[in-house]
């Protein structure tokens, strides 16, 4: 795996630092909070592999995990990101138990576990986690599709923009570091597409990127020069999930 993550603070989180878990009513949360487990979510970790065994769910608070879908011929590109607005495994309240997708830590941090058996039995008692949990799915699937579309009809400018206001709307800073290699494995793009997109960023001064670091110098410009797809999912993502934020 490539290497890609952000600068971490010293300061740990705790469990409220997901979004999610902030949401939840506090008898909800306080009967949730023994089973939580602290967790590092270091730069390259397999939180699950295709058709795998999904042992428990995840609750990111300072890390992102990409969620890739991997080819026959090891060629991948991700289909959604999740930080600290989501969790990570929904396989495992939705019945599937298993996904054909990979999911990979791609900024490292913190964040915490939850053993499927736990989650499930909370699901399965409906109240505010379930439909907490049912309204994340849904903008989750928003953003699957809107990803599919993007990397379908626009140009890799615009789908970098776009990735690189997703990854910031769920980290506290306004760098990233990554090399190109990483960006162009998640947009499913050549290098030198990559390559190209960044420099014209860079030259209408929205950006700075140096040695696999790259700042974001003016975000509104570059919210007005993302394409519309990135707007259609941080909506989606506050209409459905209004307590989380």
């Amino acid at each position: 795996m490539a290497a890609m993550g952000v600068r971490l603070s010293s300061a740990s989180s705790t469990p409220k630092d997901n979004r999610l878990l902030a949401a939840l009513p506090e008898g909800t949360y306080d009967a949730l909070l023994p089973s939580l487990e602290p967790l590092a979510m270091p730069l390259g970790l397999s939180v699950y592999e295709s058709g795998g065994a999904q042992g428990y769910v995840y609750f990111p608070t300072t890390a992102i995990v990409s969620l890739l879908y991997v080819l026959a011929d090891g060629a991948s590109a991700e289909i959604a990101v999740t930080g600290n607005e989501g969790l990570v495994g929904i396989a495992l309240f939705m019945g599937g138990e298993t996904t054909p997708s990979r999911a990979v830590v791609q900024s490292a941090g913190q964040g915490y576990r939850l053993r499927a058996s736990a989650l499930k039995k909370a699901f399965e008692s409906g109240g505010e986690l379930q439909h907490l949990l049912l309204r994340f799915t849904q903008a989750l699937i928003t953003q699957m599709t809107q990803t599919a579309v993007c990397n379908r009809h626009h140009a890799v400018d615009q789908q970098l923009c776009r990735w690189l206001l997703l990854s910031l709307d769920r980290l506290p800073g306004s760098e990233l570091v990554m090399t190109q290699e990483m960006i162009a494995n998640m947009l499913g793009v050549r290098r030198e597409g990559v390559t190209e997109a960044a420099g014209k960023l860079q030259a209408e001064g929205l950006i700075h990127y140096s040695r696999g670091h790259i700042t974001v110098l003016d975000r509104p410009r570059l919210e007005a020069r993302v394409c519309e797809c990135y707007r259609v999912v941080k909506t989606e993502y506050d209409r459905l999930l209004p307590a989380a934020h």
